[in-house]
């Protein structure tokens, strides 16, 4: 038995042994054995695979499964050689007349089709299969600054004992965006989590679970902030600086939140990792570049020049050379001309970020 089948193999088998009743096998040397449910067989197979130190996650199942599993094992005592070789036989036969595995339940199903179901009907179908889901999963999977928000008014116990289910760089995470007092007090609260009863972390994760469950649901994936911000980062600058000193004067907060979420050619230096500038340039048509060079590099002390400046340094010094001295070759450039261009390097950035393959270094990071 290989460690790579552990986790597939006993899900399965169970699942499929469990639909029939007992039953007489063979063992390879002609010899009837005696009649196992699907219980019992799966029960020989996981004690066979821990015998071999395969890694079995168990804690995976759902705990119903995982009882009937511990409670059949309990009940078990000598299973002699030609049993054994039976039940492994009729398992591998089982796993070579696999030809395609469905995840299992409603939650796995929506974990295949992540992505691809609309908002509502994703909303829907979640909201039905959280009943039959662990909600330690359930929390583990809820974004950070939800976690926060539903955190906020529980004791710094509780909240010790949720950070104490997570992962510790998720855990790191919140406790990081906790202010200092509130950090320090569930800090603490985690050195009196060690005596703390299974069944109360049970009931805990249950009702941070629920109250996760109980907001609202998203209509929208991205923040207000972030929404307006990515429709200014398309408009012209006369435009975008027009609507920032509107919405100042309506909600300052919010035109902050606004003015961080956009990303202008100027921000290039403050928000690009340096290595990643290559890969922005390849996705730039030449002329683009040239021409945004050829508007930003004459004003060197400007936001805009800085950038170009910075996309220089950042690149060989033979493409550098080659790239100024067509930019200075080109003279004046109309605004409009220059406004295309560098939206165009902008648009490069952003597409590169949405596919994840560049990351965008956030005011945290300074």
């Amino acid at each position: 038995m290989t460690q790579e089948l552990a986790p597939f193999s006993f899900d399965s088998f169970a699942a499929a042994a469990a639909d029939h009743p007992p039953a007489h096998a063979h063992a390879p040397s002609g010899r009837k054995i005696p009649a196992l449910t699907g219980k019992q067989k799966a029960a020989i197979l996981v004690r066979l695979l821990i015998a071999e130190g395969a890694d079995v996650k168990l804690s995976s199942l759902p705990e119903e499964m995982q009882t009937t599993l511990t409670e059949t094992i309990a009940q078990m005592r000598l299973v002699d050689r030609d049993t054994l070789s039976a039940v492994v036989g009729e398992f591998v036969e089982t796993l070579e007349q696999v030809g395609l595995s469905f995840a299992g339940g409603l939650g796995g199903a929506l974990k295949a089709l992540d992505g691809k179901l609309s908002p509502g009907a994703s909303s829907r179908l979640r909201q039905k299969a959280r009943d039959g889901i662990d909600p330690w999963e359930r929390i583990a999977q809820t974004d950070s600054a939800t976690l926060l928000t539903v955190l906020e008014p529980e004791s710094a116990e509780v909240a010790a004992v949720v950070l104490s289910k997570l992962s510790v760089t998720k855990a790191a995470e919140l406790l990081g965006k906790m202010p200092g007092e509130r950090a320090r007090r569930v800090a603490y609260g985690v050195s009196l989590t060690e005596g703390i009863a299974p069944d109360m972390v049970s009931r805990i994760g249950t009702s941070i679970a629920r109250e996760i469950d109980g907001r609202p649901s998203r209509a929208f994936p991205a923040a207000p902030a972030a929404r307006v911000g990515a429709m200014l980062n398309s408009t012209s600058a006369m435009v975008r600086d027009t609507l920032l000193t509107g919405l100042e004067e309506d909600d300052r907060d919010f035109a902050e939140g606004v003015r961080k979420a956009i990303f202008t050619f100027a921000n290039i230096p403050d928000r690009v990792n340096p290595r990643d500038v290559p890969k922005i340039l390849r996705e730039v048509s030449q002329a683009d570049l040239i021409v945004a060079l050829a508007a930003t590099l004459p004003a060197p002390d400007s936001t805009d020049g800085q950038a170009a400046t910075f996309l220089l340094s950042n690149m060989s010094q033979r493409m550098a050379a080659t790239l100024r001295d067509e930019a200075e070759s080109r003279g004046r450039i109309k605004p409009k001309e220059a406004e295309v261009a560098l939206s165009a390097v902008v648009t490069a950035v952003r597409n590169l970020v949405e596919a994840g393959e560049i990351t965008l270094r956030s005011d945290e990071d300074e």
